[in-house]
């Protein structure tokens, strides 16, 4: 990140606080597959699955993971699906997040641990609030960065949105 987080105070705020942010290229190494709307969850959890046995590592030692969507396209909900971490590892794919502005949302699980509609309802904001009021544009790339901050009783993942520079 090159500056501090500026935080957009000119939508409605109240369910969700987005903020914008300039990041240098991050280097990311992981498994990619076709998705679409329908079957995301069962396609994180299966890729997430093929990247620990092909990365070697553990589910509980891969600390920041990603989760990433690129091309998303709106008529059939079809989209490429990523799941890495920065740690290279033999047979992994590597991909390069551009440098370039992020719109930031950190989001917590309902319930404690309900992750998938916590996103789903952060993007909607994101995509149908946010955004046509911002006056950017998205780059069609977005991803969920898990961390320590993902872990424990007060759990949040951050999801970045890729938007113009």
């Amino acid at each position: 990140m090159l500056f501090p987080w500026l935080v957009f105070k000119g939508v409605d705020m109240k369910q969700f606080e987005v903020s914008l942010g300039q990041y240098e290229p991050t280097a990311l190494y992981g498994v990619w597959m076709e998705s679409n709307d329908r079957s995301i969850s069962r396609d994180i959890a299966r890729l997430s699955k093929r990247y620990y046995v092909v990365s070697g590592k553990r589910a509980s030692s891969v600390l920041p993971f990603y989760v990433l969507s690129k091309d998303y396209d709106q008529s059939t909900g079809r989209f490429k699906l990523f799941i890495g971490s920065d740690a290279p590892a033999a047979g992994l794919d590597k991909f390069i997040i551009p440098k370039g502005r992020r719109a930031k949302i950190s989001v917590g699980p309902k319930f404690g641990f309900l992750w998938g509609p916590s996103i789903g309802e952060a993007k909607r904001f994101f995509y149908t609030k946010w955004l046509p009021a911002c006056g950017l544009s998205a780059l069609n790339m977005e991803y969920e960065l898990h961390t320590e901050k993902s872990l424990g009783a007060n759990a949040i993942v951050e999801l970045l949105f890729v938007v113009e520079t």
